[in-house]
């Protein structure tokens, strides 16, 4: 044997060090987390701007602005006037579900100056819709992108592309309401989770050096399970990033607490230690804690008013699947449904292992850490927080928008596979035959999930019941809106005025100096007019100089309140911005979002109106006012409502803040007679002849 040979041969046995490579683990440990192809990067990028051109397009063409999206504005428009954050001043009344929703507006309105709010709003919900669609995208590249280490891939979009085909997607994303924000949020919130679950893995390949041998040349050994490179963990500043926008969630909807709180407690079981615990306790419990003392304190509640008049506790599951089928038939989602699973099969059969990471014991982290921090966890929670939402919404009853409620539970659950990696076969790691027939399976499923897309961007949703209120009480309302006020694109106040009633009530106003209670009367084009009382004789001329107050009681509080002047209080019978009507029990046969019915009776009686004939309208019974006069003495009504309309100090949020449970569960009938039994109080004489409806005739 040659020396040369010998020599060669010492070089590779695998007794000898290579001081080269003494320090490999280290350097690799500084590269980059997930390394990969430029076609990854190249492809993801595309798909993200072509989804995100795709979804701000079509929303664009669909772009309006909801009525329920101007109750918001009203709200903005009393806090930039100094009154808070009401919607009636002198009413503390939270008649907005999303709080962050409310003050982005506000902070939009305050920076954009002489812009109007409605063109502010649009802005927002547009930009943030998109921003939603493009943070899930990234959120689901990132999740697949360890296990294409070193492998050419083109990142698609699948769950993207069907969550931006479905019309209600496009209609809701530039309406005026939170939806968008709640898209930014979710597709935040993944994001940040699965680079939560990665923060824990091993870096680049195991490698272990052999002993020297004496008098050798260094040389290397291959060690495929040796010592592994020390773990690296989420930093406690992302992780205090992550508590405190998963806390935020009750405050986007509060039904998202249940996302925002699992998430909360995935981390609190992966901590480390208690002092990490104890940052993500803080981070994620300060905000929303403290403004729900807020809450407590100034409303008198434990939740939104809009929970309150809707009965957000209750069930109406009949009605859910009702909701659900009318979301499902117009665009037959079971077939997305069915080629997206096909699309995940295949990924996980092309992907390698799970995620392309190996996890390991850290100091502190045991089986059940390890399992929660972990990209499979994460899938888990996006898909279980997606059939927590759906449940809710189906137990609520759904609502009376086409698809709106609905669309939260579609995004998260679409999130994990929101872009899927064709890989392209290397004959590496999978033989070449097979690859390409996994590529031929993908291909196929993902152009057949574009052809449904295509399909169903173009659809006509519910068609003729579109704008039509049926048994179900669904509505297609954007198109409900555009027929209603002959606009295609109604997106201020000032479209709505050409809304059924909106001119005549400007024009009511104007007729009624003194002050008075407009009712919508069965000509749209009239309302019914209650006279304020009037000052007596003898009064000041101060006073008989001040103008009477006006109150507008009507359904449509979003088109009226912008309409009309602050000074004016607006009312309606569902309980949106009346705490009256809110606090009346929810009716079993109601519209689904409209299933509290106060009658106009009350309204009269708590206002300094005129109540007898012939100062009220013909369907309003005297007897009824007089006695809806005596049930608002019930000491329980009174606390209710002195909760809300007493002057606001330390003393009455304190007061409210004790018994904000009391006044939530607190309930009154909207009959007058038997608020009046309820409350134990007499009932008052009669005024007049009993109403029958039927003009009275001669002898």
């Amino acid at each position: 044997m040659s020396p040369s040979s010998s020599a060669e041969r010492a070089r590779f046995s695998p007794a000898v060090r290579n001081p080269w490579l003494d320090g490999l683990g280290d350097r690799l440990s500084r590269l980059p987390a997930f390394p990969y192809d430029i076609t990854v990067r190249v492809s993801l990028w595309v798909s993200v701007f072509v989804v995100a051109a795709l979804f701000g397009w079509g929303a664009w063409q669909r772009r309006w602005i909801a009525d329920d999206g101007l109750i918001v504005l009203r709200t903005v428009r009393n806090l930039l006037a100094g009154n808070g954050p009401v919607f009636n001043a002198g009413e503390r009344v939270e008649a907005n579900t999303s709080t962050i929703w409310t003050y982005l507006i506000y902070f939009g309105a305050w920076i954009g100056g002489p812009v109007r709010m409605e063109y502010v709003a649009l802005f927002l919900a547009l930009t943030l819709s998109v921003l939603g669609v493009a943070f899930i995208m990234l959120g689901a590249a990132r999740l697949y992108a360890p296990s294409l280490r070193g492998r050419r891939a083109l990142m698609l979009p699948a769950g993207a592309l069907v969550y931006i085909a479905v019309p209600p997607a496009r209609d809701f994303a530039t309406s005026g309401l939170e939806n968008g924000l709640v898209l930014a949020y979710l597709g935040l919130l993944w994001w940040m989770m699965v680079c939560w679950s990665q923060g824990l893995r091993a870096v680049g390949p195991a490698r272990a050096t052999a002993p020297p041998v004496r008098g050798g040349p260094p040389t290397i050994r291959r060690q495929p399970f040796g010592p592994p490179p020390q773990p690296r963990t989420a930093s406690p500043t992302f992780g205090a990033a992550l508590a405190f926008v998963a806390g935020l969630s009750v405050l986007v909807r509060p039904e998202l607490a249940l996302i925002g709180g699992l998430a909360l407690v995935m981390m609190l079981i992966a901590a480390r230690d208690w002092r990490r615990r104890g940052l993500i306790v803080v981070a994620g419990g300060l905000v929303p804690v403290g403004y729900e003392i807020f809450r407590m304190g100034y409303y008198g509640l434990l939740f939104p008013g809009t929970a309150l008049a809707k009965d957000a506790s209750g069930a109406k599951w009949s009605q859910g699947f009702v909701y659900l089928a009318n979301f499902n038939n117009p665009y037959l989602l079971w077939a997305p449904a069915i080629l997206l699973i096909g699309l995940a099969a295949v990924v996980m059969v092309t992907r390698g292992r799970p995620w392309g990471i190996r996890h390991m014991v850290a100091p502190g982290h045991g089986w059940l850490a390890r399992t929660v921090q972990s990209p499979q966890a994460v899938v888990g929670f996006m898909l279980v927080s997606g059939f927590l939402q759906a449940v809710y919404w189906i137990r609520q009853g759904g609502d009376f928008m086409h698809g709106r409620v609905l669309l939260t539970p579609l995004f998260c659950v679409l999130a994990p596979i929101a872009v899927i990696p064709l890989v392209l076969p290397d004959g590496r790691r999978m033989a070449r035959g097979a690859g390409y027939l996994f590529v031929g399976a993908t291909s196929v499923l993902w152009l057949s999930i574009a052809g449904w897309s295509l399909w169903v961007a173009n659809s006509s949703g519910m068609g003729a019941d579109a704008t039509r209120v049926t048994y179900s009480g669904i509505v297609d309302e954007r198109r409900f809106y555009a027929q209603a006020t002959g606009n295609a694109h109604p997106l201020t106040a000032a479209d709505y005025l050409d809304y059924p009633r909106m001119r005549a009530v400007m024009t009511a106003l104007n007729n009624t100096p003194d002050g008075a209670l407009l009712l919508p009367s069965g000509n749209y084009d009239q309302w019914d007019v209650v006279p304020a009382i009037p000052p007596p004789p003898d009064a000041p001329a101060e006073v008989k100089a001040q103008k009477g107050p006006h109150t507008v009681f009507f359904t449509n509080l979003g088109m009226l309140g912008m309409n009309v002047g602050l000074d004016v209080r607006v009312i309606d019978q569902i309980g949106l911005a009346n705490p009256l009507a809110a606090h009346t029990a929810r009716l079993d046969d109601g519209r689904i979002g409209h299933d509290k019915n106060l009658f106009p009776d009350w309204a009269v009686a708590e206002g300094p109106f005129l109540k007898t004939r012939p100062f009220i309208p013909a369907y309003l019974d005297e007897d009824w006012i007089a006695q809806a006069e005596a049930a608002l003495k019930c000491p329980a009504t009174d606390a209710m409502l002195t909760a809300v309309r007493g002057p606001m100090g330390p003393r009455r949020f304190l007061s409210n803040v004790l018994h904000a449970y009391e006044l939530t569960q607190y309930r009154i009938d909207r009959v007058p007679r038997y608020e009046l039994a309820r409350c134990g109080l007499d009932v008052p004489a009669p005024i007049g002849e009993p109403y029958t409806g039927m003009p009275a005739t001669g002898p």
